[in-house]
């Protein structure tokens, strides 16, 4: 082989180790970076704890209109679903017949009367003869029987009198309160109150309106040992401000006091039945509603706060999602607390100074490094 020849082939030989080494180079695994995820420290400002619970509104009265005598109805003096004050007057029942019977009471009473009056007069004239001893004896018995026999027969008149006169008011059938008042049950020219009474609409009052819910047995203890610690006695109470929200309703719009607190635990349930009441001008509020319930805590108190998307749960309750100092992902377990606007107070699990991700939580796997990227939490818009 000549000098030439053999000087190509070993550059051609050292080319090819060389390829052979770039390739090794190419083909070595590279990690690939951790995941970038937000993380943020809990806002830390005092918090209003708030009792909740879930209850339903019920009128403060509610009651059936009733015929309380028999006759054909003759005037409807509403229209269905009219808000009516107290005293108004709705039916009118055939009151001619009851104003003639009232009238012939009266006369016979007017007749009681004279009868007395005849009765008393012979009774005097009696005694007195009796008492220059004209009269017998038998004679003043009579005339004392006839003058007490005369004073029953007018107080049962006098009886008879109001009777009628309570069956003429019972033909006027008016609103016992101020309230709205259902659709009619009869039509003008039906007969009513014939054997039994007969419904003839309902009337309910919902201004003011009651809302009732139940507490569990420790918020109980908890509440009245709040009470007892800054002095409250039993009748503040009512003072108390509750407030109320309807399920499709944004907050707690509608506010209202205490009104009511059940003497006893209900050993069933262990709760408390709790009744508050409300103002309700513009009748919004409806009997059979449900309501989100709330009762402001005696005073603000520190909390941490993380945004409520931030939670995730499982069997075992509710948990965080925190970075450590090595950047390692932890799963925490919490207590939360209630809801400020879009974020959550979190009770206990939790430090000021954690690093929660409060972003790209599906790329945070625990155990694993992440790449956290920090923002801040922005604090809350008031309910």
């Amino acid at each position: 082989m000549s000098r030439g020849f053999r000087c190509v082939a070993m550059i051609g030989a050292a080319g090819a180790l060389a390829a052979l080494a770039g390739c090794g180079e190419q083909n070595t695994y590279v990690a690939p970076p951790p995941p970038k995820v937000t993380v943020a420290t809990p806002l830390q400002q005092p918090v209003t704890r708030f009792l909740e619970a879930t209850g339903n509104i019920v009128a403060v009265n509610s009651a059936n209109l009733v015929a309380r005598v028999q006759g054909f109805v003759q005037e409807i003096n509403y229209r269905d679903g009219d808000f009516v004050k107290k005293g108004a007057s709705l039916f009118v029942i055939e009151p001619e017949p009851y104003k003639l019977k009232l009238q012939q009471s009266q006369a016979a009473e007017a007749g009681a009367k004279a009868s007395l009056t005849q009765a008393e007069a012979e009774f005097a004239r009696q005694s007195d003869l009796a008492s220059r001893q004209v009269a017998s004896k038998a004679a003043l018995d009579n005339a004392t029987g006839g003058r007490d026999s005369a004073q029953a027969n007018l107080q049962q008149a006098q009886v008879n009198t109001r009777l009628a006169a309570i069956n003429v008011e019972y033909t006027n059938v008016s609103a016992p309160f101020d309230g709205i008042v259902s659709a009619r049950q009869v039509s003008i020219g039906e007969l009513v109150g014939a054997g039994q009474p007969t419904v003839l609409a309902t009337i309910v009052q919902s201004d003011p309106i009651y809302v009732n819910f139940s507490v569990n047995e420790r918020e109980v203890q908890r509440i009245r040992g709040e009470m007892a610690r800054r002095g409250f006695a039993p009748d503040q109470i009512r003072s108390v401000v509750v407030e109320v929200g309807l399920q499709s309703e944004n907050g707690y719009p509608h506010k209202g006091t205490l009104e009511y607190l059940s003497p006893t635990v209900n050993q069933g349930t262990g709760t408390l039945t709790v009744r508050a009441v409300l103002p309700n001008p513009d009748h919004v509020l409806l009997p059979g509603y449900f309501a989100r319930v709330r009762i402001p805590g005696p005073q603000p108190r520190d909390g941490l706060l993380v945004p409520d998307t931030a939670l995730g749960s499982d069997q075992s309750g509710r948990y965080l999602l925190v970075v450590r100092a090595d950047n390692t992902v932890e799963q925490r377990k919490v207590e939360v607390g209630p809801a400020v606007g879009e974020l959550r107070v979190i009770e206990n699990g939790l430090k000021p100074d954690d690093r929660v991700v409060v972003g790209g939580a599906l790329r945070a796997v625990v155990g694993q490094k992440v790449d956290p990227q920090v923002e801040q939490i922005a604090p809350p818009r008031a309910n």
